[in-house]
């Protein structure tokens, strides 16, 4: 699978943050390290982005948040779990569709190498 330079370089701060805590912390603690190692590398972010729903017409805000919105181009949907599920997928997609992001990264940092725990998904 070909990664776009801007993917490459977030798997990059991803690694770093996965480097060195380990597995085995919360999303929020994983997610502010990572914040911190993308503003490093001058990567522009929007942390907990809020995402509305577009229904019928109608805006709807329902509280969903996008955990790292970044560059405007590319979702993060990061997670600490022992394994990633379909509902999981689910939820990062769906965050693409409603934001009308093409590519998306699913990043499970509960694992012993990160790369196992990395799922780029485009639309």
């Amino acid at each position: 699978m070909e990664f776009d330079d801007l993917s490459h370089r977030v798997i990059g701060c991803a690694i770093e943050v996965h480097r060195g805590l380990g597995p085995g912390l919360l999303e929020s603690a994983y997610e502010q390290c990572l914040a911190h190692e993308l503003g490093q590398n001058g990567i522009r972010f929007q942390l907990q982005h809020p995402q509305p729903v577009e229904y019928k017409g109608i805006h709807l805000d329902c509280g969903y948040r996008i955990d790292l919105f970044v560059e405007g181009v590319l979702i993060l949907e990061l997670k600490s779990v022992g394994k990633l599920t379909a509902i999981h997928e689910a939820q990062l997609l769906t965050y693409m569709k409603l934001a009308n992001v093409k590519t998306g990264l699913l990043i499970n940092f509960n694992v012993t190498k990160l790369k196992d725990g990395i799922k780029r998904f485009v639309l």
